[in-house]
Parts: structure tokens; C-alpha cells; sequence
């Protein structure tokens, strides 16, 4: 048993959260109120799959390992009310009575610190809970008061007490265009520079690339969260399929760490899915392996606006899910190596890892995502994402030359030094990046032959 625990913060990471348990109880056979659904005897996933999401309670119910945390209890209300009232323990929904307002001190240093005793009292509970615990999956908003400030208080007192365990995040991060605070930059920059040491992996998305994806993929003229949010779901669920279920080449949360980051701080991933096709369009696809493969490489199919040909892939994780054959998969990446347009950076020849999965991806009914035999989901390291730390540091300065709204940052307690440490250790991520890609002629011009 390798157990993961959930931890959704904020409305968005609990709204994400929502959409990822729908999809883990109807891929594992399980009803909304926790039982088997009828004709099953035991859930999907062989003997011990379903027990990385799920405890099995005495009754043969079986209750999410997730933890639900937000400031305000709006959206947690919503979950004790709705349709999976009966699915989670009631102790693991943590709500407060004050919302952060957008201001990641307040989550950090007031509001938030009111009630982490009793979130983390909540996560010890589940993960005394555990037999092998392997680590956390972390859903939060980089812009929200909630996700940012509470976010990164939170996994500092998950690295200070499971400091071994894998740590990894879903983002939501800033889009281009589209903003739903106006102090995003300043919450973003701050939550990234205080968790960057604390999380192991970060999977940013961001809502305006997922929203081209509802518009043009599934054909959705108004995409509202509820459809970016079963896009980001599947996702959450392909990473953690080869946990849950069968396959040939199963890939566990460590493994990412391993095959994605080449240095600690070089640890955003670029997050891509294939096929994201409409129910009218489903019978007019052939979706083949290849064709997945490619469609991944197109700046169509990634959650983060930023364009992977102007940069270089120093790793690839392909995660495939379905009916796929080895060798099919074998023929595609050789293929996609002989693109000019994929550049690898020059110190990692082999850059991609495979993993496959024989279940395929499980469509919510209330999704327009067509049901479909395969699918590949891509996290690639790539130095373009670079231009995402870039844009974000450009509205952090625009609005820090003035000192724009810094004073309601610094009414709860945070001092104004840590935005210019923050900021620098954002310059310094983009310098790292520009490092990481400029080539390297290791090679001892005097050792000759001999040192190839």
C-alpha cells in the first residue's frame, strides 16, 4: 500500500478537489455516500489500489484520505451539503469564519494561524491512518489569499514533521490576461518564494489556457470553473493512475521527483493532456498513440500560456492510460525526438519517461470530455515556462515601484523586506532557468577522444 493524502486549500484547490473525488469514486466503483456501488464486491484497482485515495472503515465504507481547508466556510458548507455529504469524514473539512480577503499575510500571519493547529492535527489523524505513507498531493490558487498564505504556512509544517515524504502541488497560476484579484502578483510571488524550498514538484496550470481548451477543444461557448476544473482533474487523476490501478510501467509520486528535476529549485513542470475531444467530435478521431504524442507537443493542449518551441525540454514524464501498446509508444517518442521544433537541452540525451497504465480515463457525466479508449497526460520540464515567472515578475514591479497597495500586507504583521527577498529569489529562479538551457561544452578540449 503507498498511500497518498489530499490536502485542497482555498475555494480553488477545494473546488478542484471536488471535481477530482467525483472522478476517483466512478473510476474506483464508488458511490457518493461511500459504499460500493451494486454488483461490485470490492472496489476497482485490484486488492489494494483503491487504498492510496481510500480507508476502508469497519462497515465496508470508504472515506476519501483528503483534508478540505479553507478560511471562509462558503465553499466547505457546499461540500457538507452536497451530493458528497456522506463521502468524507466531517473532522477532515476544516473550515474558519474569516475569509483572507486576498491578501496572502493574512493567511500566513493572522486568519491562517488561528486554525493550522487544527488542520494539522486533521492531517496527522490520516496519516496515522496510513500503512506506508508516501507523500501529498497539494491543491491550492497562487493568487487567493487562502492558497497562498495558508498554502505555504501549511506545507512549511508539512516539511518541518514529514520532511521524507513526496510534496506535491496543483497550482492554479496567474493567467495573462485574465485576473480575479488585482493583488495576484504580489500573493503569487510571496507563496512561490516561501514554498519553493517546502514543495518537491509543482504542476502549475493556469485558467486562461484551460479555458481556450473548453472553447475550442469541447466546443463550450462560456466555460465556467466547474469544466476547467474536470479538465484539471483529469490530470490529477493520470498522475496518480498507475498508483490506483494496473499497468506495465507503473510510475509512483517519487519517481517524478527523480525523472523531472534536475535541481531543487528547477521544479515547475509544464502540464499537458491529449485528447481533450468533445462528445459530438468523439467517432470523427482516430486517436492514436502518435497522434496523442504529438498533440501534447502543441502549445494547444498545455495549462500554462507560454510557447514550449522557444524553449528546451530538459525532461519529460509520458503518462499514458488505456489501451497502449509498448512499442506503439516506443515509434512516437523516437518520432517526436527527430522534431526539429522539441530541443532538449544538451546535457540530457534521453530526457523522457514512460509510464503506462492499462485503465482508461473515466469521464464525468456532466463533463462535454468524450469517453475515449486512451490518453496520454505530459509534465515536461521545459525552460519556457520561464516566460510565466517573467510576466508575473513584471506586474509584481510595476505595481511594488509605487508601493501600491503594500499597506494592507503589511497592517497584519509582514514586514515590507520580505516582498524585495521575495522578488530576488524569483530573479534568481529566472536566472537558473536561463542557465539550465544555454548549452554546455563539458568536454575537456585537452582530454581529447577520450573524454567522450
Amino acid at each position: 500500500m503507498r498511500e497518498v493524502i489530499s490536502i485542497n486549500v482555498g475555494q480553488a484547490g477545494c473546488q478542484i478537489g471536488n471535481s477530482c473525488w467525483d472522478l476517483y469514486t466512478r473510476e474506483h466503483g464508488i458511490g457518493k455516500d461511500g459504499f460500493l456501488q451494486e454488483g461490485l464486491t470490492k472496489p476497482k484497482g485490484g486488492d489494494e489500489g483503491f487504498g492510496t485515495f481510500f480507508h476502508e472503515t469497519g462497515n465496508g465504507k470508504y472515506v476519501p484520505r483528503a483534508v478540505y481547508v479553507d478560511l471562509e466556510p462558503n465553499v466547505i458548507d457546499e461540500v457538507k451539503t452536497g451530493e458528497f455529504k456522506d463521502l468524507f469524514h466531517p473532522e477532515q473539512l476544516i473550515s474558519g469564519t474569516e475569509d483572507a480577503s486576498n491578501n496572502y499575510a493574512k493567511g500566513y500571519y493572522t486568519t491562517g494561524r488561528d486554525i493550522i493547529d487544527e488542520v494539522y492535527n486533521s492531517i496527522r489523524k490520516v496519516a496515522d491512518q496510513c500503512d506506508s505513507l508516501q507523500g501529498f498531493l497539494f491543491t491550492h490558487s497562487l493568487g487567493g489569499g487562502t492558497g497562498s498564505g495558508l498554502g505555504s504556512l501549511m506545507l512549511e509544517e508539512l516539511s518541518a514533521e514529514f520532511g521524507k515524504k513526496s510534496k506535491l502541488e496543483f497550482a492554479v497560476y496567474p493567467a495573462p490576461q485574465v485576473s480575479s484579484s488585482v493583488v495576484e502578483p504580489y500573493n503569487t510571488v510571496l507563496s512561490t518564494h516561501s514554498t519553493l524550498e517546502n514543495a518537491d514538484v509543482t504542476f502549475m496550470v493556469d485558467n486562461e489556457a484551460i479555458y481556450d481548451m473548453c472553447k475550442k477543444n469541447l466546443g463550450i461557448p462560456r466555460p465556467d470553473y466547474k469544466n476547467l476544473n474536470n479538465l484539471v482533474a483529469q490530470v490529477v487523476s493520470s498522475v496518480t493512475a498507475s498508483l490506483r490501478f494496473d499497468g506495465s510501467l507503473n510510475v509512483d509520486l517519487n519517481e517524478f521527483q527523480t525523472n523531472l528535476v534536475p535541481y531543487p529549485r528547477i521544479h515547475f513542470p509544464l502540464v499537458s493532456y491529449s485528447p481533450i475531444t468533445a462528445k459530438s467530435r468523439a467517432n470523427h478521431e482516430s486517436n492514436t498513440v502518435m497522434e496523442m504524442t504529438n498533440a501534447c507537443f502543441e502549445p494547444g493542449s498545455q495549462m500554462v500560456k507560454c510557447d514550449p518551441r522557444l524553449g528546451k525540454y530538459m525532461s519529460s514524464c509520458l503518462l499514458y492510460r488505456g489501451d497502449v501498446i509498448n512499442r506503439e509508444v516506443q515509434t512516437a517518442v523516437a518520432s517526436i525526438k527527430s522534431r526539429s521544433t522539441v530541443q532538449l537541452v544538451d546535457w540530457c540525451p534521453t530526457g523522457f519517461k514512460i509510464g503506462i497504465c492499462y485503465e482508461p480515463p473515466t469521464a464525468t457525466p456532466d463533463s462535454q470530455l468524450a469517453d475515449v479508449k486512451r490518453a496520454l497526460c505530459m509534465l515536461s520540464n521545459t525552460t519556457a515556462i520561464a516566460d510565466a515567472w517573467k510576466r508575473i515578475d513584471k506586474k509584481f514591479d510595476l505595481m511594488y515601484s509605487k508601493r501600491a497597495f503594500v499597506h494592507w500586507f503589511v497592517g497584519e504583521g509582514m514586514e515590507e523586506g520580505e516582498f524585495t527577498e521575495a522578488r530576488e529569489d524569483l530573479a534568481a529562479l529566472e536566472r537558473d532557468y536561463i542557465e539550465v538551457g544555454s548549452d554546455s561544452y563539458g568536454i575537456d578540449e585537452d582530454m581529447g577522444d577520450e573524454a567522450i
